[in-house]
């Protein structure tokens, strides 16, 4: 199924396997020389918007969603962990998915989401699996852009039919109902109302499949607006499969006027008994109890229909006639036919999606803008939905902590500051990330002065300053006019949904925001200077209320002529460079006094201008991305600029012609390499944009928003699977061309800091980053002989040794191509034995102090060596002399418990030595009573299981290792005391090592060859 997929790929992700195929040709290094190095997600593990959930008939804890933007899940412990399916296969935003009563192995997923949305994101098709999710293929309807519903024929898995949204930007042709007999190798278009009216919800009659109920929606959403309604919103009815469809918004009882979106629904129990959601003027819960031929209004509560464009989905109850559900903000239950409600809530809110089982109603998954959960009691209890990594994000931004923090703005929920590594844990919990200022949508910036003061923003013009340290909060709007409701045409300043707020990096007490025009404040917003005129084109036709003819949606994120992204030049103070959202690009280089409009003329009006990326290496030098998706313009906009931006040159070569670029960054480093998010996938160039390429590699496919570059580490935020990282950049800065013809080469390390942590993947966690330093190292064939790797100090000393061969118990595994190596920068441990069992202490070898050292690898004879640094924890405050006390410290206590379990393997090999012996000496029980004394002063010989040090009191060797669990807690030099005790401890020791070599000497050595003994143990004199 997988080689059938790749050639099914080729439709999203052409220029990836194109790039891949020729990077010899554009002189870019080849990918499998770094295919080792990995995205990483870091998290947060908690749930972004879902609009697409089923469960399994007869399984009963199987289900799956479709995440806004991350692809299908499913699970199949009843919601406790949640696996994404669709990686690999593809992604993105999935508005419908299915699975079939008669087979439950098939499953169709439908991509593009209903919850239209602001930030709203296209799908690739229909993609079916064939074994419950393990794989996929293309099941047709590639252009759908939008698939709302998607119905199997409850005996046969290969009919199906589509409810098509289609594209939302512009007129098109493919929105409607379309049928396939054939499991989606082609599909007919069964109704169609208008190119501007797509179908948005569709029911099988449960209890005949010929019947079906369709919804059509007239909706438009612009970079400007959202229009909900119109002629080509309607309902209809088929009694033969979908070949005649009759119109029954004609019927009585049923609204007049304009009607919006509407959803509809028949109770199992009783074919004649539909419900509906209906937008209207005079909408709400509407029944029909003679098939749809009449209708009547049984509730007009508005929290009920709400800003029903984001909502109006119902659910007939599969046990009960009278029973129906209404989602909303809330989801909404009646019991008496429709006629009242109670409200109740899902662990999140904002539900757009129920399934109920049809043998049991009591068994449920909602979708809702935190997710998926599951009920088994009827709504009683639900499932969490912090175990699902699909956070949706605007923006990404890090701080100067240690470890540095990633910041950023999940959509439906709140401001995220997360760290990016950990110490020593298996994984990235909630422990390790909390809210910070702002809200859902919008940028922040953490004081670079202190970074526990933090601004956010959202929508409505709000912006916050977080005090982490002292636990407050103050809002500092530039202008705190309330805009809910009103269009952007009586707003003084227009802030919209995702408005900049960033630091000067030539003055942290400098902080920048935008409207449509420039502001900024030193005295962390107790006041606001505006400093720039109108920035964009101002046009009042495009400054009206969003929503539609019915229902008025204004919360600021349709506002439009505003600044949409800025930056000031790290190169040279009050250089500024501002990007608007309707197509224009201004600059100042004198601090704001004077404003140039250089928006490239020969790029298309009204694009939004997404990102700007001010040089770090040239004043004069920028770049920027550009979007016209919600024009229905899919194509990639980049630009750059070396003057200033009076000449521009475009840079897409080699970007997919449908990857709409969201974002672009320059390297900090590695002049003239550039990185770009798009909605479909990664993408770097080694040429400043001349030639672009995949960087996708292990990332889902899903909406790159925004990236950040952090100590040779990339950042990126997802639209719909959190945040991912790159550890090492350093490895794609040394990658070239004819890597992959060598024998061996060995990438030069990146510095690593001195902190362990552990890398484990996980269902429920972020995955950490490992301890010590990342080695990168490429191998055209698997060894011949041996491959070996060591690590050495300074002085050319070998510290760690790792081999294919085998070494101290570890065999180093390696494979043909790319290969990463962890070393945790610690040197031999203490030698233990066999049955070894002690309290609170360990044999760990200490972590190297920082400074030089290399790494060296051996393939089959062929050497090579690169040199690294290890730094120094900043978070404390020891200096090089007191980590090399540590250290010497350490390597003192396990020199000693080396030494010490030497011996004690010695009496151990003598005695079965001596107790084998048919012609047994006259002095053997004295000799074995010396060995037996020395042995059990040096260990407790009675322990056989983990907690028997709390019946036999610990002996010499793990009170000595104790000191290696006490000293080597933190980087610190050792306590007067640890030194007193080793010191008591070890002459101790040494006593009874000196008693025992007597013996050995004295007497051992005249009954038993001791030198045979001692290189059958591999211990040396």
């Amino acid at each position: 199924m997988r080689n059938r997929f790749s050639l099914g790929l080729l439709g999203i992700l052409l220029c990836f396997i194109f790039q891949a195929n020729s990077s010899q040709a554009q002189n870019v290094p080849n990918p499998s020389v770094y295919k080792a190095l990995e995205w990483r997600l870091v998290g947060p593990f908690r749930g972004g918007r879902s609009d697409a959930v089923t469960g399994v008939v007869g399984s009963d804890h199987t289900y799956y969603f479709g995440s806004t933007g991350g692809g299908v899940w499913k699970t199949v412990d009843s919601g406790n962990t949640w696996k994404s399916v669709s990686d690999g296969f593809f992604g993105g935003s999935i508005g419908a998915v299915a699975v079939s009563e008669s087979d439950t192995s098939v499953v169709y997923a439908g991509g593009g989401e209903k919850t239209v949305r602001g930030n709203v994101s296209f799908g690739y098709g229909v993609w079916k699996s064939k074994d419950a999710g393990k794989s996929w293929e293309r099941a047709g309807l590639d252009k759908s852009r939008f698939i709302a519903r998607l119905r199997i024929h409850p005996s046969n898995p290969d009919v199906v039919y589509a409810a098509v949204l289609g594209d939302l930007f512009k007129p098109d042709a493919t929105r409607g109902v379309y049928k396939t007999t054939n499991g989606g190798a082609t599909w007919e278009k069964v109704l169609f109302v208008s190119d501007v009216a797509g179908a948005v919800d569709l029911i099988l009659d449960p209890n005949n499949p010929d019947i079906l109920y369709a919804t059509t929606w007239e909706i438009k959403r612009t970079p400007y607006s959202l229009e909900s309604g119109g002629p080509g919103s309607k309902m209809f009815k088929s009694i033969d499969g979908g070949k005649n469809w009759e119109d029954l918004t004609s019927k009585e009882g049923f609204p007049q006027g304009i009607l919006g979106i509407m959803g509809v629904t028949v109770s199992p129990l009783n074919s004649n008994r539909l419900y509906a959601i209906i937008e209207n003027d005079n909408g709400g819960v509407y029944t029909s109890t003679d098939a749809g031929q009449t209708w009547s209004k049984t509730n007009e509560d508005r929290s009920l229909r709400q800003r029903a464009w984001y909502y109006s989905r119902i659910y007939a109850d599969t046990q009960d006639e009278e029973t129906v559900y209404v989602l909303n903000v809330s989801y909404h239950k009646s019991t008496d036919g429709g006629k009242t409600f109670k409200g109740a809530n899902a662990p999140h809110g904002d539900h757009h999606d129920l399934w109920i089982d049809p043998n049991n109603n009591q068994r449920m998954i909602i979708a809702d803008d935190g997710g998926a959960q599951v009920s088994e009691d009827g709504g009683a209890n639900w499932t969490t939905y912090m175990n699902q990594p699909t956070s949706q994000f605007y923006r990404v931004t890090t701080d100067n902590s240690f470890p540095y923090r990633i910041y950023g703005a999940q959509q439906d929920n709140s401001t995220v500051r997360i760290r990016h590594r950990v110490d020593g844990r298996g994984g990235i919990t909630e422990d390790d990330w909390e809210p910070t200022a702002g809200g859902e949508s919008g940028w922040i910036a953490p004081d670079p002065k202190n970074n526990d003061i933090v601004y956010g923003g959202s929508y409505g013009g709000l912006l916050t300053r977080e005090d982490h340290d002292k636990g407050i909060s103050r809002t500092v709007n530039v202008w705190p006019d309330n805009p809910m409701g009103h269009g952007a045409e009586d707003m003084k300043y227009r802030f919209q949904w995702n408005f900049p707020i960033f630091f000067s990096p030539h003055d942290p007490n400098m902080l920048y925001t935008t409207s449509n025009r420039f502001h900024r404040s030193t005295n962390e917003g107790q006041s606001w200077e505006v400093f720039s005129p109108d920035l964009t084109r101002n046009d009042a036709s495009k400054l009206g209320s969003s929503g539609g003819p019915i229902t008025k949606d204004n919360t600021s994120v349709e506002y439009y002529a505003t600044i949409f992204t800025a930056a000031e030049s790290p190169v040279k103070k009050g250089v500024i460079w501002a990007g608007s959202d309707d197509g224009l690009v201004h600059v100042t280089t004198d601090n704001g006094v004077t404003w140039v409009n250089v928006t490239p003329s020969a790029m298309p009006e009204w694009l939004q201008i997404n990102s700007i990326e001010a040089s770090p290496y040239e004043a004069g030098e920028a770049y920027f991305a550009a979007t016209g998706y919600k024009s229905g313009n899919f194509e990639p906009y980049l630009y750059k600029t070396k003057d200033y931006g009076k000449t521009w040159t475009k840079i897409t070569k080699g970007i997919d012609a449908e990857h709409f670029t969201r974002v672009i960054r320059a390297d900090p480093v590695k002049k003239g390499m550039l990185y770009a998010g798009t909605e479909t996938g990664m993408y770097y160039s080694k040429d400043d944009g001349a030639n672009w390429h995949s960087l996708q590699m292990n990332l889902p496919i899903v909406p790159i928003t925004d990236l950040a570059i952090k100590d040779n580490n990339l950042i990126a935020a997802t639209q719909g699977r959190s945040f991912w990282i790159i550890d090492d950049l350093t490895v794609l800065h040394q990658a070239e061309p004819g890597i992959e013809n060598k024998k061996l080469h060995l990438f030069k390390p990146q510095d690593s800091y001195r902190i362990d942590g552990v890398k484990r993947k996980s269902p429920t966690m972020g995955t950490n980053r490992p301890g010590g330093v990342l080695v990168y190292y490429y191998i055209k064939e698997e060894p011949k002989q041996e491959l070996k790797i060591e690590f050495l100090d300074n002085g050319n000393n070998v510290l760690r040794t790792f081999s294919t061969k085998g070494y101290q118990g570890d065999t180093l595994k390696v494979k043909a191509g790319s290969n990463e190596f962890n070393w945790n920068l610690r040197v031999e441990d203490a030698e233990g034995f066999d049955g070894l069992i002690m309290w609170a202490a360990n044999l760990r070898g200490p972590k190297v102090v920082p400074g030089d050292y290399k790494v060296r690898v051996t393939l089959d004879g062929e050497r090579q060596e690169q040199g690294f640094k290890v730094l120094a924890d900043p978070r404390y405050e020891t200096t090089q002399a007191g980590l090399e006390k540590q250290f010497e410290f350490l390597m003192n206590v396990n020199r000693k418990l080396t030494e010490t379990h030497q011996t004690i393997k010695l009496i151990r090999q003598y005695r079965a030595e001596l107790d084998s012996m048919e012609n047994k000496p006259a002095n053997l029980e004295q000799i074995k009573a010396q060995m037996q004394e020395i042995e059990e002063t040096l260990y407790q010989t009675k322990n056989r299981s983990g907690q028997d040090p709390l019946n036999y009191p610990i002996r010499l060797n793990n009170k000595l290792a104790h000191l290696n669990s006490v000293v080597g807690n933190g980087d610190y030099p050792p306590t007067d005391q640890s030194v007193e005790v080793r010191k008591e401890l070890t002459q101790q020791i040494d006593v009874q090592l000196a008693r025992f070599k007597k013996l050995e000497q004295e007497e051992i050595s005249k009954i038993l060859n001791i030198e045979e003994l001692r290189t059958k143990l591999d211990i040396k004199k």
